[in-house]
């Protein structure tokens, strides 16, 4: 078994040196409360610009956290600010991703995208596309990949600390109207969110996570979603389940919703041991581990969503600053999107869909 007294080290970084200056596209909650701080907290990178649809709005956020330039979107568009930056992180719902990741492109700046990376595969195409043709790079905002939990378990899969993967079992849940007690929110609007927003939301966790974990993908899967509560009547996965099937006949099982208590929690069992990850995408990643008679909890003090959060940004300007490879990139996102679209087919046909 590898060690874990170095559980928190950047197995990742490349380089100490320089600074990746952001423009952040999206002032909702999560970039003014954990994307804005963990920006500021970083090494590697520093926040000189704010967008949001209002310039007051951007204003006001700006000067509380010492931000420089205070735009609109519309002006982001126009081009103002753009020598004032190098990099653009985009928070906004869904279907918007795709305008600023082209935009941003076409300045000749690098685009960390939210997750998940936008409300089609075939918007999530064209973003690809259009960062490709400007050689910027892109990547797909997925926290756990930096977490240390999530990637001391993976050396520990890699290692053969649980023998052969045999299942794995994912849950990602939270009562959403409880978090927002809007009915009218964006999440909750198909024109916005895409496919739907439990899944789209909360179950791209497991799935992707599983991916990093493994490094391996899934071939097919089989999908159930309901919705039965008034707020959730335009989308189909108030609450949703489904069953994969993953190259060299892997097994995983997934539920989500966003209509129930706050839970996460990634369990992967193999011929010989144990790799449990609860909390898994919320809070403290804790990694839990058992083989025969060996029992373990790892965790550590400066966890949660903005330490993740701090060590993604500077990631992406690791790779920046280096010319490394990205490993999210747009492509790799693409993946996910297409995985999400089967499921949503899947449940519609109440079939098994080959990916």
């Amino acid at each position: 078994m590898l060690p874990l007294t170095d559980f928190d080290r950047r197995d990742w970084q490349t380089t100490t040196g320089g600074t990746v200056r952001f423009a952040l596209v999206g002032l909702g909650w999560w970039t003014t409360d954990v994307a804005i701080p963990a920006v500021a907290d970083a090494d590697l990178c520093e926040a000189s610009v704010l967008v949001s649809g209002s310039r007051h709005k951007a204003r006001r956020v700006a000067d509380r956290h010492d931000v420089p330039h205070a735009i609109t979107y519309e002006a982001f568009h126009e081009g103002e600010a753009s020598d004032a930056y190098d990099a653009v992180y985009v928070c906004t719902p869904n279907v918007h991703h795709l305008e600023y990741a082209e935009t941003a492109a076409e300045f000749g700046k690098a685009v960390l995208c939210e997750k998940p990376m936008e409300a089609t595969v075939e918007r999530a195409e064209r973003m690809v596309e259009a960062c490709e043709r400007a050689d910027v790079p892109l990547m797909i905002a997925y926290r756990m990949h930096t977490d240390p939990a999530v990637r001391r378990a993976r050396e520990l899969l890699g290692d053969g600390f649980i023998g052969d993967p045999v299942s794995v079992y994912g849950n990602h849940t939270q009562p959403l109207l409880e978090m927002i007690a809007d009915p009218d929110q964006w999440r909750l609007d198909p024109d916005r969110t895409g496919y739907g927003t439990s899944v789209m939301d909360l179950g791209i966790y497991s799935i992707n996570t599983t991916r990093f974990l493994l490094g391996r993908d899934p071939v097919a899967v089989r999908a159930r979603m309901t919705s039965t509560d008034e707020a959730f009547a335009d989308v189909p996965d108030e609450r949703s389940s489904a069953t994969f099937r993953f190259e060299d006949d892997l097994h995983m099982v997934t539920t989500s919703s966003q209509h129930a208590q706050n839970d996460t929690h990634l369990k992967l069992t193999g011929t010989e041991g144990q790799i449990e990850l609860h909390p898994a995408f919320q809070g403290t990643c804790t990694l839990r581990l058992s083989r025969g008679e060996l029992r373990a909890t790892v965790e550590h003090d400066d966890a949660g969503a903005e330490r993740e959060m701090r060590e993604e940004f500077d990631y992406f300007a690791d790779r920046i600053l280096s010319g490394a490879e990205i490993y999210a990139d747009g492509r790799h996102g693409l993946t996910d999107m297409r995985i999400l679209a089967a499921m949503y087919e899947s449940a519609e046909r109440d079939e098994r869909i080959e990916l």
